[in-house]
């Protein structure tokens, strides 16, 4: 890697600083960096294509003129294009303004990590704060969003729970507007099937409970517990983390792609339980099954459709998992019997509408069985395809981890590495340096 140096030690100034002619060292002090940082900007221009990335590295005094308002822009367009940023002998204050430039002119999330009070400025203008309890003091653990007791800890801390936190965090928000779409679009689906008359397709306290009992805790679950790649197998292969630089998993198609899911499992219900319960024979005394019954009919297959998706979409199961997924849907047909129990005046359209209705006819459980199967067939076929012909690159790291002796396999997990390197986002040396040593992450330090 080639060297970008940025510093006052010329002989030009050094003999103004003798002279104590202080007007004429701020304005050499001012020529000299620009020219240095005009300089650096120029060599990485010549040296583009090459197969060398660039270190910058500039000390407290150059910074006090590179930070100028006048230069900071120069500044920060040769820093994005290094792979690496070194601000050595820079103050506290300096430490803040270097990432409040490079988050406010990249757009991008920052993370800053220190160890001392005078890294506190800096901790609390960065996105995201890391502080380590150390032999300085607590200041900068009382400043930070995340503590840690030691430095090798940081590499654990982004690969592992990096990706794990952002994989998780992803997929519950896409589960959420998955799950209410569907909720929402059969209301809707409903409500034009009765030439909007004003008809409930639910009763009220189906609508209440429908966040907060039925399909809640699933959600919760799946943002604790759900690990699609082992801990060892992160740490094996550290671009994974990337996938969170690059916003792989939380893009708009991805969002669009999990409502259009619901929209499609929400068709699906409507009309295969509206047609399945047409008028006609609905039990053994040839009465037919009126709203109350199409709307219990219809309500069971939501709740037990978004469960089941939420079973197909963990990738990690635990016993929580197994109990919240499987214990809302049978706390769905408890309280439907305990609500239709109730007397008619509190329960209204649900009175003992499971006991009577539904559960004695054959019909009601056909159709929950072919309703959910339909529902799922979409995103099951979708991930199949997507997972045989066009595999994510944590898809991949999973098929091998499956594979048992490949996971462990240097050449196997060499190409793994090669293959599914892309530029990142830190800069066209970053980019370079990345493709020459695919094995280390490019990371921009200030000190």
């Amino acid at each position: 890697m080639k060297q970008i140096i940025i510093h006052l030690d010329t002989p030009e100034i050094t003999s103004l600083e003798k002279a104590g002619d202080k007007g004429a060292i701020v304005k050499a002090s001012k020529e000299s960096v620009r020219r240095q940082i005009s300089e650096g900007k120029a060599q990485l221009t010549a040296s583009r294509g090459s197969s060398h990335g660039f270190a910058l590295i500039i000390d407290g005094k150059s910074l006090v003129y590179a930070l100028g308002e006048d230069m900071k822009t120069l500044f920060f367009e040769l820093a994005v294009a290094c792979a690496s940023v070194i601000c050595c002998r820079s103050s506290p204050k300096q430490k803040a303004l270097v990432t409040r430039l490079v988050k406010e002119g990249t757009g991008k999330t920052t993370l800053a990590i220190g160890d001392g009070a005078n890294d506190v400025g800096m901790l609390q203008e960065a996105d995201i704060g890391v502080g380590i309890s150390g032999v300085e003091g607590m200041q900068a653990v009382m400043s930070s969003d995340i503590a840690i007791a030691q430095f090798r800890f940081l590499e654990r801390l982004l690969l592992v729970h990096g990706h794990w936190c952002y994989r998780r965090i992803s997929t519950m928000i896409c589960y959420f507007f998955y799950k209410n779409v569907t909720f929402g679009a059969t209301v809707f689906l409903y409500e034009a099937h009765a030439s909007f008359s004003g008809q409930p397709a639910y009763n009220d306290w189906f609508l209440s409970l429908y966040n907060v009992l039925f399909t809640s805790l699933p959600v919760v679950a799946l943002g604790v517990f759900d690990q699609d790649v082992s801990a060892r197998l992160c740490l094996k292969f550290p671009l994974l983390y990337q996938q969170g630089v690059k916003n792989v998993l939380f893009s708009w198609r991805r969002i669009l792609g999990w409502m259009f899911n619901g929209l499609c499992s929400a068709v699906i219900i409507f009309f295969f339980c509206t047609k399945a319960l047409d008028p006609q024979a609905f039990n053994s005394d040839g009465k037919v099954a009126g709203y109350q019954i199409v709307g219990a009919t219809m309500y069971t297959c939501v709740v037990c459709v978004v469960n089941f998706q939420m079973a197909l979409a963990v990738t990690y199961f635990t016993l929580i998992q197994h109990i919240v997924i499987w214990g809302g849907i049978s706390l769905w047909f408890l309280f439907l019997f305990l609500y239709g129990s109730m007397s008619p005046d509190v329960s209204t359209t649900a009175y003992k509408v499971l006991v009577e209705s539904l559960a004695p006819a054959p019909a009601f459980w056909l159709n929950i069985l072919f309703v959910v199967l339909a529902a799922l067939i979409p995103y099951y076929s979708y991930s199949a395809i997507q997972m045989r012909f066009f595999p994510m690159y944590h898809e991949k790291i999973r098929l091998i981890s499956k594979e048992g002796g490949r996971a462990d396999d240097p050449e196997h997990g060499n190409t793994m590495r090669q293959g599914s390197i892309g530029l990142t986002t830190m800069g066209s040396g970053a980019g370079v340096e990345e493709r020459n040593h695919s094995m280390e992450p490019s990371f921009r330090t200030h000190r």
